[in-house]
């Protein structure tokens, strides 16, 4: 690799699987239950399987999707870890942060003198 080339991290590969809308979709829809390929290209009228299969390659790239054979059918299922992973990296300690920042606004408000 040259330098200053850069090699993606599992987040940098989580968050480019997340910018697209139609990947999204497709979780949604594996979040709701396993499917085959077959039953989420039906779900997906307005993709071709191709490109389907292409969105899937990055959502399983990015560890977000998992297949497995049953039979002769692949079973694809969600894998939430992750999106844990994004959300206690980035979005818990922001959540901290403004419940604190809540908090210390109640607690800035006068008692109420009619009470």
């Amino acid at each position: 690799m040259s330098p200053g080339a850069h090699n993606p991290t599992d987040d940098d590969l989580v968050f480019k699987a997340l910018a697209s809308p139609t990947r999204r979709r497709m979780l949604d829809l594996l979040r709701e239950d396993t499917r085959t390929t077959g039953e989420l290209c039906a779900l997906l009228p307005d993709l071709d399987r191709t490109t389907v299969l292409q969105h899937l390659r990055v959502l399983e790239r990015a560890a977000l999707v998992t297949g497995r054979k049953v039979g002769r059918e692949r079973r694809l299922a969600l894998a939430p870890l992750p999106i844990k992973r994004i959300h206690d990296r980035w979005i818990s300690d922001y959540t901290r942060a403004a419940v604190d920042l809540l908090a210390g606004l109640d607690s800035d408000v006068p008692d109420d003198p009619a009470r």
